[in-house]
């Protein structure tokens, strides 16, 4: 299960950042705004976004391919002011979410827009919305989703907006979470004549295919919370493990979890798959802790770090396998408003994840984000360390699942992955005006630069701080390093914007 800016987990085959969707995927449920109110502004009569397209190139490497596609992006001027910046959200795994476009209440972009007087566009990341450049999402076409790919269509999105616009003498500054912030720091590297600064927030620079570190920084953050509560969470996982070997369990394991049906194991990756997607219950509240989401209506965003040791600790409950079994309960019924715990087997969602159909289970992104681990990142969320709570998903389950879905081999996973390091260069990013701003409790920072290379990129720890917190609206209980975060962010745009 991959976590997600805006990643996170699409199907819980795949692996969160995720992790947008834009800018920081998780699992939420998306802003619909109705076309008639896209261009006004309820009350003031004022445009706030428009949906517009662009024509790209299916391949941008290959000069012998004419073939194109119609990118999807989203445009204010609300802020603008002539000879100001422009201002690039860059979309990921997921739909773009219009809620980033509006001022009500105003993530952080905006409101430094608004302070610089930037244009503000967002543009969709091929292959997922509405951005479709091929008829459907066969394994051959999938050969057109890469990062790179999605950087030219970038570079090629920026030289027609500039064009177009009369912007040759605007800076444009790249703004992402999660993997789209990797996406900002990027393009910042390969595209510095169009890119003049980038904020890459919670973005993992380090592709890993073994990213046993995530459970880790879950264990530490449940500690700081309570340092009893990793240990009572490991005490039930052993124990939901002990007993879901046993067949004559399975009655009693689906009315604690309140699963939707049977319990049904008939192989080691169908017991795989069902650690996973309770394990997930947890490492999901802990990407996300306290970050102030409700305006992309959210369902669990007080569904937090403490809820979990609350319940954890809660002895009348009973041993720490009921409460675990209590907290995943809670946060499905009461906080997701779901009647139970979703139970497919490993097989039917394999079967979903298949599909090669946009209209199908998974063709808003997960399908699409699976396929990039498989051939670019990596960053499957194993058990293999022996510091993390959980027990059960290890490499190898992660790994047969790129053979099952796209027929891709180890050997083949693990060189892509080579090839994403050797292409960015990992932690050892080397460009200019790029600012990396982490929090502590995010897993996600594990494979991000957390410690400042050069004045040039800085980087911003946040401690006590979720996945791209620092780019959600500001509110008056976040933490006094959380808005000093934003704060310094703003003084580094200061800065780069008045540079030649």
């Amino acid at each position: 299960v991959l976590h997600g800016c805006c990643f996170t987990k699409f199907a819980l085959i795949v692996f969160t950042l995720a992790c947008l969707c834009v800018p920081c995927y998780g699992n939420r449920k998306f802003i619909e705004i109705d076309t008639s109110s896209n261009d006004v502004q309820k009350g003031k009569g004022k445009p706030v976004f428009h949906e517009q397209w662009i024509t790209q190139k299916l391949d941008h490497f290959n000069g012998a391919d004419s073939r194109v596609w119609n990118q999807k992006f989203l445009v204010t001027e609300t802020h603008y002011r002539a000879g100001g910046p422009v201002f690039l959200m860059i979309g990921g795994e997921g739909p773009i979410n219009a809620g980033w476009m509006a001022m009500n209440p105003g993530s952080a972009w905006l409101t430094y827009a608004k302070k610089f007087g930037a244009l503000c566009l967002m543009v969709e990341h091929r292959f997922y919305g509405d951005s479709r450049p091929t008829v459907d999402l066969s394994t051959e076409n999938l050969r057109f989703l890469s990062s790179q790919q999605a950087l030219a269509d970038l570079a090629h999105f920026l030289t027609v907006i500039t064009k177009e616009r009369g912007l040759t003498n605007s800076k444009w500054v790249a703004f992402g979470g999660s993997y789209p912030g990797a996406l900002a720091a990027w393009s910042r590297l390969k595209y510095p004549h169009l890119i003049h600064a980038a904020v890459a927030s919670s973005a993992p620079l380090h592709a890993t295919v073994n990213f046993s570190e995530y459970l880790e920084v879950v264990w530490r953050a449940l500690a700081a919370e309570n340092p009893e509560c990793p240990l009572l969470v490991k005490k039930a996982f052993d124990t939901l493990q002990e007993r879901i070997k046993d067949p004559n369990n399975y009655d009693n394991i689906t009315k604690d979890f309140n699963l939707c049906s049977k319990l049904q194991i008939q192989s080691e990756k169908d017991r795989a798959y069902i650690l996973d997607a309770l394990a997930d219950n947890i490492m999901n509240t802990v990407q996300y802790n306290n970050d102030n989401r409700e305006f992309e209506h959210v369902l669990d965003t007080n569904c937090t770090i403490k809820t979990v040791c609350g319940v954890m600790s809660d002895a009348s409950l009973g041993d720490p396998y009921y409460r675990f079994a209590a907290f995943v309960r809670l946060r499905t019924i009461t906080h997701l408003l779901k009647p139970c715990v979703k139970d497919l087997t490993y097989n039917a969602n394999l079967q979903d994840l298949r599909n090669t159909s946009y209209s199908g289970p998974h063709g808003g992104g997960g399908r699409q984000w699976t396929y990039q681990t498989c051939t670019e990142f990596g960053y499957f969320q194993t058990t293999d360390s022996p510091n993390q709570p959980f027990g059960g998903f290890g490499l190898q389950y992660h790994v047969e699942q790129c053979q099952d879905i796209f027929n891709i081999s180890a050997k083949t996973l693990y060189a892509g992955i080579d090839q994403t390091n050797e292409n960015y260069g990992s932690y050892n990013i080397r460009a200019t005006r790029i600012v990396f701003p982490n929090g502590s409790i995010d897993p996600w920072h594990a494979l991000g630069i957390t410690s400042s290379i050069s004045d040039d990129l800085p980087a911003i720890f946040i401690k006590g701080t979720a996945h791209c917190a620092n780019m959600y609206p500001a509110r008056a209980e976040d933490l006094p390093q959380l808005t000093l975060a934003r704060e310094h962010v703003f003084q580094l745009l200061q800065k780069w914007l008045k540079e030649k």
